[in-house]
This record gives C-alpha cells, structure tokens and sequence, in this order.
C-alpha cells in the first residue's frame, strides 16, 4: 500500500528525517499530525506435523515446485497460538493440538517478523483455495530454504537431532 496523505488532515505527506534517528527517514505529515513507522508485520508459520510427518504445501502464487510452511497474519484480539491454530484451520482444514514456538525470524525483505511454530495437527487435510497441493515428508527428508520460514524448519531439525542441508527453491 503506498501512503500519500495524512489520516488525520489529508495533506500530503513529505519525507523527513526522524528526529532521534537522522539516518532513517519517514513518511510524515507535514504539520506533524502523523508519522508512518513502516514497523515490520508479524506472520505466523506453522512447521505442521500430521501422524509424523511433516505438511508443506504450494501457494497458487508459486512456481510447481516450490512448497513452504503453512503462514498467515495474526488478526486484532488473538494471540500468536490462537492465529496460528485459526490459519492452519482455514488453509488446511487441520486440528491445531499441541503448539510450541521454535523462534523468531527476521525477513527483511519483505519487512516482517516470523514467529514460527511447531504444530502437531490432525484431521482430514482440505487445502484453501490459496494453496494448490501439499506433500506431507518425513523429517529426516526435509530441505529447509535459506530465507525466514526455512532457518525455522532447520532450528527445529537441529532440535530433533537431525542436521540439515539446505536447498535453494529451484531445486526444492
């Protein structure tokens, strides 16, 4: 979304350094009612276990072999356990049981912070019609990407003794 006028007057906004960090400039508004931060946006991903093994599944935005963790966004009022059980019902159709964080990843890139989950769910899996197929691997198979969701399934390998190795998308 690109920001043109302030929420609060509707005049247009200039950039400006921010006053305690001169490096970083800022969207604002010229009579100093607003100031957008661009703060990172929290996601949600699920590192999802179903009868021991693991759930990826393809976005109908990607390319045919690229497969990835179940994420989503948090919604005003929930906490990060309650999103993530909310969006792995509404992408997979799946039980969230037990739920435990692995960790907190940056993506620069894309201006978020992964908070990331290992999920063991059941049910009859049910894709969305965001998500175009899925593949349910053993751990031991799994070859995490060197971006956010991708150093979560490897910390969480590492956590169950298994070493990673890392492939690039497309040879996934």
């Amino acid at each position: 979304m690109e920001l043109s006028f302030c929420p609060v007057c509707a005049a247009g906004l200039i950039e400006r350094q921010d006053e305690q960090d001169g490096a970083r400039i800022r969207l604002a508004c010229p009579e100093g009612h607003w100031t957008h931060w661009d703060n990172p946006l929290p996601v949600l991903a699920a590192l999802v276990e179903v009868e021991g093994r693991i759930l990826l599944a393809r976005n109908a935005a990607w390319p045919e072999k690229m497969f990835a963790l179940i994420t989503g966004f948090m919604e005003r009022g929930e906490t990060p356990e309650q999103g993530i059980a909310r969006e792995l019902k509404e992408e997979t159709n799946l039980d969230a049981g037990q739920i435990s964080l692995i960790g907190v990843y940056e993506f620069i890139k894309k201006n978020e912070v992964i908070i990331a989950y290992h999920v063991k769910a059941g049910g009859e899996i049910r894709l969305s019609e965001e998500l175009l197929e899925f593949r349910l691997i053993e751990p031991e198979k799994l070859r995490p990407w060197s971006a956010g969701t991708g150093y979560a399934m490897a910390d969480w390998m590492r956590s169950r003794g298994l070493e990673p190795v890392f492939t690039d998308w497309s040879s996934s």
